[in-house]
């Protein structure tokens, strides 16, 4: 675990606080300038730089190292201004390591939060850059490595956060594992097993460990998938986990509204994450990854992040509960 204390702003009679003046000069939590450009022109700027197919040929194995993807996914987000929307809260985020997980707690901490992430132990050079951008939003950052299909970890992290970090008020469970397969006899058990107890058991034990810690005013937020809404033919297990996770998510937030806990999910459409390269076996198709849906590229991990935030944050979210939130780059589903 590595700390790291926020300094309160100073004050000034002529301009208010340092933020007030901070904010004005155009710099986010994280210290970088922004000076230069208006907010609209920094990000149309951000907007263009975010890489569209074709992308490179490329291919890793299991789990998939974000440091080795190319182009680096983008998850520093430096137009977004943190303003406390979740200041002094403690969130735990399974497979945080990388991709959404990573830009969450990012910006998890810029809005003022604790945060607690979950990784593989062999993504731990992931895990320490992580670590790095939450310090750097000037929060404390706590990694817990181990596998989320086995319930006694998913336990120990529940109750080193609580422990360690002083409670627990948001948890959002992102792990995730996935294969890119064309038919249904190319899906061996081992495959079919391990991506459900990653992707939807994982979830359950994390609920299961942290509902009994939380208290009023707290939430769960569950990555869901586009795949979970249309399915995919390649994805055959995976797109069933998804759906499993949308079902759960309003079932379990019918089930705690009477305690205050609020429950939704984010289905985002195709990401650029390590996820993708090392689930396709052919390094050519992922040259085409994101260029089907109407922007004609895949999502930016900051760009999925603010969606998280909002359901976070009571301040912007506090009646919505059972929700499935999709984020698809300009797509439309029935229903």
């Amino acid at each position: 675990m590595a700390t790291k204390t926020r300094k309160a702003p100073s004050k000034s009679s002529s301009n208010g606080s340092s933020r007030t003046r901070m904010n004005r000069a155009g710099t986010n939590r994280s210290g970088a300038n922004h000076a230069s450009g208006s907010v609209t022109g920094r990000q149309l700027q951000r907007e263009q730089s975010h890489p569209r197919p074709p992308l490179p040929k490329q291919h890793q194995e299991s789990p998939g190292i974000e440091k080795k993807v190319h182009p680096r996914p983008q998850y520093e987000a430096p137009v977004y201004k943190g303003s406390d929307r979740l200041k002094g809260k403690i969130a735990l985020i399974s497979g945080a390591d990388s991709g959404i997980g990573r830009a969450v707690a990012v910006l998890f901490a810029r809005e003022g939060a604790d945060v607690a992430i979950m990784f593989l132990p062999v993504e731990q050079v992931d895990a320490n850059e992580t670590r790095k951008a939450i310090e750097a939003e000037g929060r404390r950052a706590l990694l817990l490595p181990g596998d989320v299909t086995d319930p006694h970890y998913c336990e120990d992290c529940v109750n080193r956060t609580i422990n360690e970090l002083g409670g627990l008020d948001i948890l959002v469970n992102n792990a995730a594992f996935q294969k890119n397969k064309d038919s249904i006899e190319q899906i061996d058990y081992e495959q079919l097993e391990r991506t459900f107890r990653t992707n939807f058991f994982g979830y359950f034990y994390m609920a299961k460990s942290a509902v009994p810690r939380m208290k009023r005013g707290a939430c769960i937020i569950n990555t869901g998938s586009v795949t979970g809404l249309e399915g995919e033919k390649t994805l055959l297990d995976y797109s069933a986990t998804k759906g499993a996770i949308h079902a759960f998510t309003k079932s379990l937030a019918l089930n705690l509204v009477d305690k205050g806990i609020r429950v939704n999910a984010v289905a985002p459409g195709p990401v650029w994450t390590p996820l993708n390269p090392q689930s396709k076996e052919d390094a050519e198709q992922i040259t085409k990854f994101g260029q089907d849906v109407p922007m004609g590229r895949p999502a930016q991990p900051e760009e999925l992040a603010p969606a998280y935030v909002f359901l976070a944050s009571n301040v912007d979210s506090s009646y919505i509960s059972g929700e499935i939130l999709p984020v698809l780059g300009g797509g439309t589903i029935a229903g």
